[in-house]
């Protein structure tokens, strides 16, 4: 079992340089104020929110991404996730979750449990996914009737139809005919967004994904009593979500979701649309050589520890005290400290030593989450103040 997982507790109350290594640090003053900022945003333009809990898979923080019970809606991206919030149901704080990725037959008898507990919306992108909702709902007549998102591609092209598609019309009118299923609205998520690094280049994307899910709706027919819910965004669009103050539909609620925001990281400080500061999340890891010859040193955060995401910063992890200095290459353990052409001339031998303890940024806070066991939760002063300990698995 991971050192971490037996032990964490121990370590509340010291410094955050005291613990393991390599050990993921949460800022937690850090990441209430990301959560803080956007909450206010979504409050200022009256639209609706629904954060993913993709990125801190954990019961403190989806809590504070609902504010509490402010917002009551989630979306999640494995059963694990949707199982790991159902205690946010108890507590009166949780009301609907969306299953993010296009349904498939197997888990709709999870789905089917779980809905006992909480309203469970579906995501559809194929006439075959309504084909298995209604072969499934024959198969018992206690199974539910299904609400579900239509996903839209709107330029990321990993999930979802395009406008221009004659299967998606058709896909509408499937669902609005089907004993089944009904449409509860379209959503779209602009992953291509990530690729942006100025505001104007963001709040493009943003008009790119309301005018989409906006355009995809007029498939389907208007129906008495009830709006239908366009949900858009990602991280970066929802950095700059206060630009739709003069472009939401009034016929149609307007939702927003997000997952990566209440941590950011070095992709999303690369879009220029927050900086170094916003990032909550470090990796602690020790310096367990240093090599003069190639001015050089090795750390105990490789790929397992930090991941392989990169982007247009260079390295694989950055050093926050070290400016210049980042992981340069990795292998499954180790992590190869080197430096880049602005901080030339500086030695390795004269920086690092064994046994130094060296926080380094993650270049994707999502993937690099997903290897550790306990969250160490700190103050401004950098003391472990709490220990969370994540959902694991699919």
């Amino acid at each position: 079992m991971d050192f971490s997982l037996q032990n964490h507790a121990s370590f509340i109350g010291r410094p955050a340089s005291d613990l393991p290594t390599p050990s993921f640090i949460l800022s937690k003053p850090v990441l209430e104020r990301n959560i803080q900022r956007l909450h206010e945003d979504v409050k200022n333009l009256n639209i609706s929110f629904r954060p993913h809990v993709k990125t801190l898979k954990s019961i403190e923080v989806t809590r504070t991404m609902l504010g509490n019970g402010l917002h009551r809606r989630i979306v999640a991206s494995t059963l694990c996730e949707i199982r790991g919030a159902l205690p946010l149901v108890k507590e009166g704080i949780l009301d609907e979750c969306l299953y993010g990725l296009p349904i498939y037959p197997s888990a709709l008898p999870h789905l089917v449990q779980i809905s006992q507990s909480l309203k469970i919306l579906l995501m559809v992108d194929n006439e075959q996914q309504i084909q298995a909702l209604e072969d499934f709902a024959a198969s018992s007549p206690s199974i539910p009737h299904w609400e579900v998102f239509v996903k839209v591609d709107v330029g990321s092209h990993r999930a979802g139809m395009e406008n221009s598609s004659p299967a998606l019309p058709k896909l509408v009118q499937r669902i609005e005919a089907s004993p089944a299923a009904s449409v509860y609205g379209f959503y779209c998520h602009a992953g291509h967004s990530y690729g942006c690094r100025t505001r104007e280049a963001a709040e493009g994307v943003l008009k790119a994904e309301v005018e989409g899910v906006i355009k995809a709706s007029e498939n389907l027919s208007r129906r008495e009593g009830r709006k239908v819910v366009v949900s858009v965004g990602s991280t970066p669009t929802a950095h700059v979500v206060d630009s739709l103050r003069d472009g939401i539909p009034t016929d149609m609620e307007v939702e927003l979701h997000a997952g990566n925001f209440p941590t950011n990281d070095i992709q999303q400080v690369c879009t220029g649309l927050v900086t170094n500061k916003q990032q909550a999340i470090r990796i602690l890891a020790e310096v367990c050589s240093v090599y003069p010859e190639r001015n050089e040193a090795l750390v105990n955060a490789g790929t397992v520890a930090l991941s392989k995401e990169t982007s247009t910063s260079s390295g694989f992890g950055a050093t926050p005290e070290f400016p210049g200095w980042a992981v340069v290459r990795m292998a499954q353990e180790h992590g190869i400290l080197g430096v880049d052409n602005s901080a030339a001339g500086t030695k390795v031998e004269e920086t690092f030593r064994v046994g130094q303890k060296v926080m380094l940024y993650c270049q994707h806070a999502c993937i690099t989450a997903a290897a550790h066991h306990v969250y160490y939760v700190v103050d401004e002063n950098d003391t472990v103040r709490e220990t969370w300990v994540p959902w694991k698995g699919w």
